[in-house]
């Protein structure tokens, strides 16, 4: 196995919340100030996730993404924050998002502009890491767009990575490397994962089932090449954007937003779980349905996410519109969802034998069958070469623990 970037971090995939999927890039605070990207902003989601249960459940980061920046760098070339926006700077953000038990993400691209057109960090490296490690600033979310050459692309990327561990502070490194690679030529996981903490490989995540179904499609498809690279320090990022309400930046749930029904949130969580995915939310957290909020603090879920043995899921049958996964995880139990991509109808049932799972090691000779989602109750004990009928509505995903 590759060894993973040597910086001690990201152990478990990192959960926390980003605001792009839900809040863009919204720099017009005259017109609606609770929603433009601001200091206010990223104060009262720390309020809320200090006071909610959210940082309790293990969503740890506060993330900053695109167009936090001045139009311009200051007259000794740093990065510096829009001063009407964020008129504390980001130190003071950084020191009130930790005196709330919580760390601070923040954006920069491996280019000379970002992607939404404000200074990247091309011929900076090493100054924008020692001005993110001054500002104390615990993840940087290094995007790809404006790099003229794959090799500049790399070089960036690498170059990061080091200036990032110079300087001594503990920094969670985000990459969107392989994402700008893949249309030109496969990436190297292994040089990869020696440089970041997890990767984006896909398409921004989007509010919407049909974005959720094409990532979890392309997952299975590149399944033998992405897999078996994740583990404890590196772990493959569906796209940084996510849980209801669903992802854009690293692996986002959009889940609490507008575009997801009950089951598709649920398939959303269940799935981001058994792909052992970062899980970062962009949704209003001030303003989140009390359902939302229970599946996304979902502790038994979440646990199946971050289970220290590291190991990424992966499809194991695919059946007409359904879909069987596993994730084995430690003291040799597995995750097991049952996904229904059908999209008409009412629930169907799929039936299917227990030597499917772990190679026909999971149940063998007996096992216990505990259902996570979309509601948890136990199913009891069955043995190595009994069937399993599980009911599953359209869109759908019943999440177990073998």
């Amino acid at each position: 196995a590759a060894l993973a970037l040597d910086n001690g971090l990201a152990r478990t995939p990192p959960m926390g919340w980003l605001h792009w999927e839900r809040f863009l890039c919204e720099t017009d605070c005259d017109t609606d100030p609770r929603r433009c990207v601001s200091e206010r902003l990223f104060v009262e989601m720390a309020d809320v996730m200090a006071a909610e249960g959210w940082r309790d459940a293990g969503y740890e980061f506060i993330c900053i993404d695109d167009c936090w920046m001045a139009p311009t760098r200051d007259e000794h070339g740093r990065l510096q924050a829009d001063p009407k926006r964020f008129p504390s700077g980001i130190r003071k953000l950084a020191d009130y998002v930790h005196s709330k038990g919580l760390k601070l993400g923040i954006y920069s691209d491996v280019g000379n502009k970002t992607c939404a057109g404000f200074p990247g960090s091309y011929n900076h490296y090493d100054l924008d890491a020692q001005t993110f490690a001054f500002w104390g600033v615990d993840l940087l979310k290094f995007d790809g767009c404006n790099s003229d050459t794959l090799e500049l692309l790399a070089e960036g990327y690498r170059r990061m990575s080091l200036a990032l561990n110079k300087t001594g502070r503990s920094i969670v490194y985000s990459c969107e490397w392989p994402f700008y690679l893949r249309p030109f030529q496969q990436p190297n996981y292994t040089e990869i994962k020696q440089y970041c903490n997890h990767w984006r490989n896909f398409y921004d995540v989007y509010d919407s089932w049909s974005s959720i179904k094409s990532i979890l499609a392309w997952t299975a498809l590149h399944q033998d090449s992405i897999v078996k690279i994740a583990g404890p320090g590196g772990w493959n990022d569906p796209d940084m954007a996510m849980l209801l309400g669903v992802f854009v930046f690293l692996s986002q749930l959009v889940i609490g937003n507008f575009g997801l029904s009950w089951d598709q949130a649920v398939t959303q969580m269940a799935m981001w779980a058994i792909m052992a995915a970062p899980l970062f939310m962009s949704n209003d957290l001030r303003h989140i349905s009390p359902e939302a909020k229970w599946l996304l603090q979902n502790k038994e879920v979440i646990a199946i996410n971050q289970d220290l043995l590291g190991k990424q899921g992966y499809r194991i049958t695919k059946d007409k519109n359904f879909e069987l996964w596993e994730r084995p995880l430690s003291g040799r139990a597995y995750a097991m969802a049952v996904l229904n991509q059908q999209e008409i109808g009412g629930p169907q049932n799929f039936t299917f034998s227990l030597t499917f799972l772990g190679n026909g090691l999971a149940c063998n000779p007996a096992c216990s069958i505990r259902q996570v989602l979309p509601a948890s109750r136990d199913w009891g004990v069955y043995s190595w070469v009994s069937s399993l009928s599980v009911e599953v509505n359209p869109t759908g995903t019943v999440l177990m623990k073998v």
